[in-house]
């Protein structure tokens, strides 16, 4: 953005929850023969945004199961361990599914849970980001392990939850413990039961390294953070992007067994040495799959210059990647609409103008037959995440500042 991209204006490039904050954040078809960049857009004010819902606490990742109900993870409170999941029908109705989620204050003093939401079937997959593993060093942009207790044993993780339609449908939530979680990292399956007697499960799907050495010559001790911060399954296989270790990861769902699959170098910085350092990191945040190929946004990383950002394209099976739309800022979300035979591209920018997180946030929409994009809306408040209704063609985007679900709806 979604050690959290969650944009913060500390000088670094880590996403935190859907929001970088550390320096760690060919075409497929036809019609889109080349890359598509783009430095400047038509600055009139495009704001078809309804509200949806408020009263969210730092929403960071959105999906929309089958029953036409939207799933959103926030992390409630600077409490350790009060991550939600909440469920919202199509009228603004909030209920709770699942809550005591892993979250805590990361290093660049956040609150850090579930950032990304992935649902296929009735298993919702539920990435969980790097939380309290370390605290923030004393050379900017730094981090060393947290000397004390951490707050969960399920950082850096992806958890299966399984629950049925009828669950969806009537529960009042379930609550998970510490003691559940402990059960969980152990390769326990853990089944909960409310007062109704609806039930839910969860298993650990994956568990990713949360940090590795990486020593500065005056901080031996400093480490490299991960932030796990989106996914998407494709058939056994789940793709996480990584945004403090410039990577993504390909995760095998029946054994657990986890690899890299693509990594992102640092860019020279084009604002340096007026604003920054000399590089820029890469800060993978968003995923989806599309027409046998991943997109992937680059959100990257300090000082977030404009014309940075990019979407890539990664082949899943080689791991071989190229950009597919530059010219963006901060590009924190994509999204494949599909019509015939064609396909266009919405891209979430979390900010317009910079360096830093200048101005509103955009939702763009790239032609399959080419061309500069349209802005769909130009007012959006530190946007993290959007999934698409197909059936009424709107899109819902989650807003961190605001704490709400806009609703945008898509012209034909």
């Amino acid at each position: 953005m979604k050690t959290n991209p969650v944009p913060s204006h500390r000088e670094s490039n880590t996403p935190t929850s859907h929001s970088p904050k550390r320096p760690r954040l060919q075409s497929l078809l036809g019609g889109l023969a080349a890359v598509v960049a783009f430095t400047s857009l038509p600055v009139q004010a495009q704001c078809p945004v309804g509200e949806l819902a408020s009263g969210f606490s730092r929403p960071v990742a959105i999906a929309q199961s089958s029953q036409g109900n939207l799933l959103i993870s926030e992390t409630t409170s600077r409490v350790p361990n009060t991550g939600r999941i909440s469920i919202v029908d199509l009228s603004g109705h909030r209920r709770t599914l699942l809550s005591g989620l892993p979250s805590g204050i990361a290093d660049v003093s956040d609150p850090l849970g579930v950032t990304g939401l992935f649902l296929r079937g009735r298993t919702l997959f539920v990435l969980i980001g790097v939380g309290d593993v370390a605290i923030g060093g004393p050379v900017p942009g730094s981090a060393l392990p947290n000397p004390n207790p951490v707050s969960s044993p399920l950082f850096s993780s992806v958890l299966a939850v399984h629950f049925s339609a009828s669950v969806e449908k009537t529960t009042e939530g379930f609550h998970l413990t510490l003691a559940d979680q402990e059960a969980i990292a152990s390769g326990q399956k853990v089944t909960l039961i409310n007062g109704e007697g609806d039930r839910v499960t969860l298993e650990l799907i994956a568990d990713f390294p949360n940090y590795i050495p990486f020593p500065l010559p005056t901080l031996p001790g400093n480490v490299q953070l991960s932030n796990p911060f989106d996914l998407v399954a494709v058939e056994d296989q789940l793709f996480v992007t990584d945004g403090g270790r410039n990577l993504v990861w390909q995760v095998d769902i029946p054994t657990g067994a986890i690899s890299v699959l693509a990594e992102f170098p640092n860019i020279p910085n084009p604002l340096f040495p007026a604003v920054g350092g000399p590089t820029s990191q890469a800060v993978p945040t968003g995923i989806r799959s599309a027409n046998g190929q991943l997109l992937v946004t680059l959100f990257r990383g300090a000082p977030f210059a404009p014309g940075t950002s990019v979407v890539e394209q990664i082949d899943p099976l080689t791991g071989d990647h190229a950009p597919f739309i530059t010219g963006l800022k901060t590009a924190i979300d994509v999204l494949p609409i599909s019509s015939g035979d064609a396909t266009d591209y919405l891209v979430l920018q979390n900010a317009s103008v910079g360096p830093f997180f200048g101005g509103p946030g955009l939702l763009l929409r790239f032609s399959a037959s080419g061309g500069a994009p349209t802005i769909v809306a130009n007012c959006l408040d530190r946007p993290t995440s959007m999934t698409l209704d197909e059936k009424t063609g709107t899109v819902y985007v989650t807003e961190l500042n605001t704490g709400r679900v806009a609703a945008v709806a898509l012209e034909p």
